[in-house]
């Protein structure tokens, strides 16, 4: 995103132009849309949010596409209820609206919405039921996690 004017009420917002394969690509992962809220499908490896990698997020492809398909020559509110971690696929909602953001953020936060995990494997596990435990171990300089059999000290 760039700004075209330094000051803050007159800021114009300006969104890359998405190529036409890209930009079908978004409108085919499109699960729900209407004036409030924007569900989206998610692929592993996409970020929701910025990070530190700087590798553009699904809210800023979003937006870009939502001025693009609509023509908005302002900035475009997407609000961000919650998130999924990079290497995770699956369903992620976008508000549209202020007051969508808000609604949703209290849905998440007294448990009326909540995540469920699928985990695919290569093959049937030895057990149909388990418990697994790990330790996360966290790699600041690369903004990766990993699972090891040991605590870190």
């Amino acid at each position: 995103m760039i700004a075209n004017n330094t000051n803050p009420r007159e800021m114009e917002q300006v969104y890359r132009h998405l190529p036409e394969s890209e930009f079908k690509d978004v409108s085919d992962r499109i699960l729900y849309e209407d004036n409030h809220l924007f569900i989206f499908n998610k692929r592993p490896g996409e970020i929701v949010q910025e990070d530190l990698t700087g590798d553009e997020s699904l809210e800023q492809l979003v937006k870009a596409y939502i001025a693009q398909r609509d023509g908005k020559p302002g900035a475009v509110f997407l609000g961000v209820p919650h998130r999924l971690d990079r290497p995770v696929g699956g369903i992620v909602i976008f508000a549209k609206t202020s007051k969508a953001l808000e609604r949703m953020n209290e849905l998440f936060r007294t448990g009326q919405v909540s995540k469920i995990y699928w985990a695919l494997v290569c093959k049937r596990p030895p057990e149909d039921e388990a418990l697994l435990t790990g330790y996360i171990t966290r790699n600041e300089k690369i903004n990766k996690s990993y699972i090891s059999d040991t605590p870190r000290n």
